[in-house]
């Protein structure tokens, strides 16, 4: 695995982390950062951590707190509080 990749995976943890204990500065900076990366180093953002952050504002997502999701039609649509829409599907 390369570094990068190995520091993409830590600032996840650390995102989901601050996130939890309601730092979201803190957590939308690890974002930011970890998007960075990824670009820099052109490496695909891991998929469970772009379907945890919003990809216009950097947030990262805590249902209930700061996203909305529903099931509509065979696909999950996640709302961030910033109006951006996340869909991705899934099988019944």
């Amino acid at each position: 695995m390369s570094i990068a990749r190995e520091r993409i995976d830590r600032l996840e943890a650390l995102a989901r982390e601050a996130a939890a204990e309601g730092e979201d500065d803190r957590a939308r900076e690890y974002v930011a950062l970890a998007r960075r990366i990824a670009e820099r180093n052109r490496l695909r953002f891991p998929r469970s951590f772009e379907r945890a952050t919003c990809s216009r504002c950097d947030r990262y997502h805590r249902p209930g707190r700061n996203a909305r999701v529903r099931l509509q039609d065979g696909h999950v649509v996640v709302t961030c509080e910033c109006g951006a829409h996340g869909r991705y599907p899934y099988r019944s």
